[in-house]
């Protein structure tokens, strides 16, 4: 049994300090650091929580040397920020599948002070699809069983190979921490460095769910944006949306799904009724108006 359990250790500490060689301490907040992972070629991804300036950053690279970063852009829906640095890093390998619910999961982070920082736990649970409270989606929902402390944020999630399976946040769920899965990384950094933000769909409409006469539910339109892409598209108020690109739409977070996949500027078939009669409008889709 003690060769067994020191085997397994073995492993862990083989497994760690992989991962630590692409985890870098980020220096963008008062008082204490957070963590971060090299993505790509000078590319870094960590939690956008933790980002409370955009100039004066910097990391700390696994050699100890620390280096200026720029702010690429963040996407607070998702909890994600991309930093670009000069230096370039080896990227880590990446997890393949979303990890099943009681997984062995390290989380692994880095301070100045104290170097490379671990915790182990387990995935305790692992599913589809997730819409976050601020509004973001991640193509896997994937609670820890970890601690993760304070620096430790934007960490990576690895599994004893030592593959990433995304980064750690504790800002997207009151119940536990979350690993921002690998797949969910990609695509919003993608973006992120494409035009600096995430750019998000919307409808310029203010709906309530209604029941329909055939029990069905529905969508009608209470308010709508002058300017807004439904007004433009001739959408008016009563108006009762029940499909939108031809996926039935029974509540407003079916909206946000539907548009999900779907690219500001594409054309979408809304599917209406107007006094009981169904309608189809055809809509583009703007990008939702950014708050300053």
């Amino acid at each position: 049994m003690s060769n067994q359990l020191a085997g397994l250790s073995n492993e862990i500490a083989a497994a760690v300090a992989l991962a630590a060689r692409h985890v870098v301490a980020v220096h963008a907040r008062p008082r204490f650091s957070s963590s971060g992972v090299f993505w790509r070629p000078g590319v870094i991804v960590t939690a956008e929580h933790t980002i409370r300036r955009e100039e004066e950053i910097a990391v700390t690279l696994p050699d100890g040397t620390n280096v200026p970063a720029t702010l690429a852009g963040t996407d607070p829906g998702t909890d994600i920020a991309v930093l670009k640095i000069a230096s370039v890093t080896q990227t880590p390998g990446i997890a393949t599948a979303a990890p099943a619910p009681g997984t062995l999961a390290l989380t692994i982070g880095r301070s100045e002070d104290s170097g490379p920082n671990a915790t182990l736990g387990i995935i305790s649970a692992s599913s589809g699809e997730w819409r976050t409270w601020r509004g973001g989606r991640l193509d896997h929902y994937l609670r820890l069983d970890l601690t993760v402390y304070p620096g430790s944020d934007g960490g990576a999630v690895i599994n004893t190979d030592g593959e990433t399976i995304g980064i750690a946040t504790s800002a997207l769920s009151r119940i536990a921490a979350l690993a921002i899965p690998a797949v969910t990384l990609d695509r919003v950094v993608d973006e992120i460095l494409a035009r600096g933000h995430v750019a998000r769909g919307y409808l310029g409409v203010g709906l309530q769910p209604v029941v329909l006469p055939d029990r069905h539910k529905g969508l009608i339109v209470l308010s709508l944006e002058s300017k807004g892409p439904a007004a433009q598209a001739g959408v008016i108020v009563g108006d009762i949306l029940v499909a939108l690109g031809g996926r039935q739409v029974q509540d407003t977070d079916d909206i946000q799904l539907a548009l999900e996949g779907r690219s500001v500027g594409q054309s979408v078939t809304l599917e209406i009724l107007r006094g009981g009669e169904p309608r189809q409008i055809a809509l583009t889709i703007a990008e939702r108006p950014r708050s300053n």
